[in-house]
């Protein structure tokens, strides 16, 4: 099936709840909001036609373009993404669904954009999800331990976001 398939597929399931599609990008997509992200993943995991059965890969991006002189020309608002690919053994094939998030909720500097856990859906994520939470700072709410994983709990910060600062040192240690 033709990714251009899954998406008619989609839009005639779900209808404006996708919100942007490209067929046009190396890996094609949907857009969908928070809202929406489980019953549509479910969608794509249970519905014979599509059978998305593994959870590959869960990405969390910062779009930020920290050097004001550079910012203007960027060609898009600062926010988050998280990025999910799908891929069906039984079908072969693959796809990718997308949530734009705010970089921060409610537009308070600190406070984690949220988005929800796919975990019960895919065991998969449990991982994957806690790896973006880590070092990009997207929190999925539902999520059964919601942990670091890759850094020290009492690590500050996530440092994928394109605005942090490392720390000098940790725990006495001297970086750099």
């Amino acid at each position: 099936m033709t990714s251009a398939e899954i998406i008619s597929i989609l839009d005639q399931k779900f209808g404006d709840r996708i919100k942007a599609k490209n067929l046009e990008a190396k890996d094609p997509f949907v857009v969908v909001t928070p809202t929406d992200l489980v019953e549509i993943c479910r969608y794509l995991r249970d519905d014979a036609r599509l059978g998305f059965d593994m959870l590959n890969c869960v990405s969390g991006v910062d779009y930020l373009e920290p050097d004001p002189k550079k910012a203007a020309k960027a060609g898009f608002d600062p926010h988050m993404e998280v990025v999910y690919h799908f891929q069906s053994f039984r079908n072969k094939h693959r796809f990718v669904v997308k949530v734009i998030l705010p970089r921060w909720k409610d537009d308070k500097a600190g406070e984690l954009p949220e988005v929800p856990s796919l975990a019960s859906l895919f065991n998969i994520a449990n991982w994957h999800e806690r790896e973006v939470y880590d070092l990009t700072g997207v929190w999925f709410t539902g999520h059964p331990d919601l942990t670091r994983i890759l850094l020290s709990d009492d690590w500050v910060g996530h440092p994928l976001r394109k605005d942090y600062e490392f720390p000098l040192e940790y725990h006495g240690i001297r970086g750099r």
